[in-house]
C-alpha cells in the first residue's frame, strides 16, 4: 500500500496511465496542429490575420458549448466508450476538416474543426477527472504532466510533419500566387496547395478510428462517471471559489498557452521573419514545454507543492514576456516559444487544485473546467484584432502579464485554502 502511495500510478498501476498517455499523444498531434494551420490557411484561402485566426477559435470555441453535454454522455456511456466515441466524433471532424479544405471551402473547414474540438471536449471531459483521481491527490499533477509529455512531444512533431508534407514550399506557393498573371492560374496554385492537406487529414482520421477500436478492445477499466445532477449541483459548484476562479484560471491559461504556441507564427512574422521559418516556431513552444513538464516532474512534490510552482511558473511567464517586449527579431521570438517552459506545469496544477473536493460532482466541475478551455478561442482573436492599432509585441504583452498576475492570484488563494484546510484538520 504504501508503494502504491509513493507512487504517481497509485493503487491501480501503471497501465491506465500507460494507455492513456498513449491517448494523448494522438491527441496532442492534433491539438497542436493549429499553429501552422493559421499559417496554411492563410495561404490557402488568401485571408488576414484575423480571418485566419478562426482555426483556434473555431477549435476551442467548441469546448464552451459541448463541454456539459460530454460530461453527461460520459454518465451515460461510462469512460471506456465514451473515450472510443470521442475518438470516433475526432476522426469525423477530421475527415471533414480535409474534404473541406481541399475544396478551399473555409466556412466547411471550420465547422469539421467544431466537430473535431467537440469530440476533444468529449475526451477532456473523461480523461482529465480520470487522472486527477487516479492516485494520491498529491501526486496528480505528475499523473497530468505526464499525460502532458506526451501531449506535447506529439505537438513537436506535429508542426513538423506538416511543413514537412504539406507546407514544404509555402514560400515558393507565396511568390508563385504573387506573381501569376491571371486569377485562374492563381487559383490553380492555391488549389494545388491546398489539396495537399487531404491525404494526411484522411490518415489522421484512419488513426483515429483505429484508435477507438484499440480502446475498446484495450484493458483500461471501464469506469463508470458519478451521478450528475446538473440543475442541484451547479449551484453548490459555483459557490465554491476553489472552482469559480480555478475555471477563470484556465480560461486565461489556455489563452496565454496558446498566444505561446499557435500565435507565434504571426508574432514572428510580425517582424518579418520569413514563412519558411515561422512555420516551425510552434515547434519550438512544444520543446520548452516538454523542459517544463520534465523539470516539474522532478520537482513537484518531492521539493515544492504545486500551488507554489504554479506561482513560480507564473513569474516567469511574466519575465519572459516582458523580456520578449524588450527585444526584437528572433531573440523576442524565443523568449515567447521559452513561455511554454512557464506554461508547462500550470494546465497540471490547476486542474486537481480546482476540482479538490467536488466529490460526487467532480464530472460538472471537470465540465466547468474544460468549458474554459473556450479561453484558446477568445484570447488570440483579441490579440489579432489589437495588434492591427496597437502593434503585436505591445498587446502580446498587454494580453500575457495580466493573464499569469490572475493566475498567480490564484495560485495564492489556493495555497492559503490549503493552509486553512490542514489546520482545520489538525484541529479537528
Amino acid at each position: 500500500m504504501r508503494q502504491h502511495l509513493r507512487s504517481p500510478a497509485g493503487e491501480h498501476g501503471w497501465a491506465p496511465v500507460v494507455l492513456t498517455a498513449t491517448l494523448f499523444f494522438l491527441i496532442g498531434f492534433v491539438t497542436w496542429l493549429n499553429g501552422p494551420l493559421i499559417s496554411f490557411v492563410r495561404v490557402a484561402f488568401t485571408l488576414d490575420d484575423a480571418s485566419a485566426f478562426l482555426v483556434p477559435f473555431a477549435f476551442y470555441i467548441s469546448y464552451f458549448f459541448f463541454a456539459v453535454p460530454a460530461a453527461l454522455a460520459v454518465r451515460a456511456t461510462g469512460l471506456k466508450r465514451g473515450l472510443a466515441l470521442a475518438l470516433v466524433i475526432m476522426a469525423c471532424g477530421s475527415a471533414l476538416f480535409g474534404q473541406f479544405l481541399t475544396e478551399r471551402a473555409y466556412p466547411g473547414a471550420l465547422c469539421g474543426l467544431t466537430v473535431l474540438g467537440a469530440g476533444l471536449a468529449l475526451l477532456q471531459v473523461s480523461v482529465n477527472p480520470y487522472v486527477s483521481l487516479l492516485g494520491p491527490p498529491d501526486r496528480a499533477a505528475q499523473r497530468i504532466a505526464i499525460m502532458g509529455l506526451c501531449n506535447k512531444g506529439a505537438g513537436i512533431l506535429a508542426p513538423i510533419v506538416l511543413a514537412v508534407l504539406v507546407m514544404h514550399d509555402i514560400g515558393g506557393v507565396v511568390a508563385r500566387a504573387q506573381a501569376a498573371t491571371d486569377v485562374a492560374t492563381r487559383e490553380a496554385i492555391l488549389s494545388r496547395f491546398a489539396h495537399a492537406v487531404h491525404a494526411p487529414a484522411l490518415c489522421m482520421a484512419g488513426l483515429e478510428l483505429l484508435a477507438a477500436v484499440w480502446v475498446v478492445r484495450s484493458r483500461l477499466p471501464d469506469l463508470a462517471a458519478p451521478d450528475i445532477a446538473v440543475s442541484g449541483s451547479l449551484g453548490g459548484l459555483l459557490s465554491r471559489p476553489r472552482l469559480v476562479f480555478g475555471a477563470a484560471a484556465m480560461f486565461v491559461y489556455v489563452g496565454v498557452e496558446v498566444m505561446a504556441g499557435d500565435a507565434i507564427g504571426t508574432y514572428g512574422q510580425g517582424f518579418g521573419l520569413p514563412i519558411d521559418q515561422t512555420k516551425f516556431f510552434t515547434a519550438l513552444t512544444l520543446s520548452a514545454m516538454m523542459a517544463g513538464y520534465a523539470a516539474g516532474m522532478v520537482l513537484v512534490p518531492r521539493v515544492v507543492d504545486q500551488e507554489r510552482y504554479l506561482g513560480l511558473s507564473c513569474l516567469l511567464g511574466i519575465a519572459l514576456t516582458l523580456m520578449a517586449f524588450a527585444t526584437h527579431g528572433y531573440v523576442s521570438v524565443l523568449c515567447v516559444a521559452a513561455l511554454g517552459f512557464a506554461n508547462a506545469m500550470m494546465f497540471p496544477a490547476i486542474f486537481p487544485i480546482a476540482i479538490a473536493g467536488s466529490g460526487r460532482d467532480t464530472p460538472l466541475a471537470a465540465a466547468l473546467l474544460v468549458m474554459a478551455f473556450s479561453g484558446g478561442a477568445l484570447v488570440p482573436q483579441m490579440f489579432v484584432w489589437l495588434k492591427a492599432a496597437f502593434g503585436f509585441q505591445g498587446v502580446f504583452a498587454t494580453l500575457m502579464i495580466p493573464s499569469y498576475l490572475f493566475i498567480l492570484l490564484y495560485a495564492r488563494l489556493a495555497s492559503a485554502t490549503r493552509s486553512t484546510d490542514s489546520v482545520r484538520a489538525a484541529t479537528a
